[in-house]
């Protein structure tokens, strides 16, 4: 089992000014790297999925993959497919740039759920809310999305519903504080400095 994952990182931070999510800074650092601290390690490769001049992510050092046709998180994950089936990964993991306190055992926990999917997908769950743009994604249902896309699909839970994707719990929902706005910045500021991103009460 070889597994890559991807930042989705092509939202445009309408409600923040139009500024690049990815870009914005939390207790001194991008989100972005907020989120590779906490995602690297749990996969075998990581990529960036975005649009636009790559050069503003150069100094991640990751590979940056753009849309063929933007139609939102959808597409990135087929960008991200593209990328990791000639490189022998048998799976992707997806993970959003504004949620810096995802969970570091993200991976593990999909891989449990998926075991109880008849297609391999699952995606987190939290709280009684499901969070599909994190999910685990076998390499073999490319062709799907592919045909997906093509049909005009936009909404990643409905493709991973058709997948047979299945939930995988995770008990601290503030994981997946994703930063859409200013006061959730300064909720997740506070959340830093409160230590509450580690699950302190």
């Amino acid at each position: 089992m070889r597994i890559f994952g991807v930042i989705l990182a092509g939202g445009q931070g309408r409600r923040m000014g139009g500024a690049d999510k990815a870009l914005i800074r939390l207790a001194g650092s991008p989100l972005l790297s907020h989120v590779i601290d906490r995602f690297e390690p749990q996969v075998e490769r990581l990529a960036i999925s975005a649009n636009g001049d790559p050069a503003r992510f150069s100094h991640t050092g990751l590979p940056v993959l753009a849309d063929r046709a933007s139609q939102g998180p959808l597409s990135g994950l087929l960008a991200a497919l593209d990328w990791a089936i000639p490189l022998g990964a048998t799976h992707v993991v997806t993970a959003a740039v504004d949620t810096p306190f995802l969970p570091e055992d993200l991976v593990p926990r999909l891989l449990l759920a998926a075991e109880a999917s008849s297609g391999g997908v699952a995606v987190a769950e939290s709280g009684g809310r499901l969070h599909p743009t994190f999910g685990l994604w076998p390499v073999g249902h490319a062709a799907a999305l592919r045909q997906a896309l093509k049909r005009g699909e936009a909404r990643v839970q409905g493709f991973a519903s058709a997948a047979g994707a299945v939930a995988a719990p995770f008990p601290d929902e503030r994981a997946f504080l994703n930063i859409n706005a200013p006061d959730d910045l300064v909720r997740a500021e506070a959340m830093m400095r409160s230590g509450q991103d580690e699950g302190e009460a």
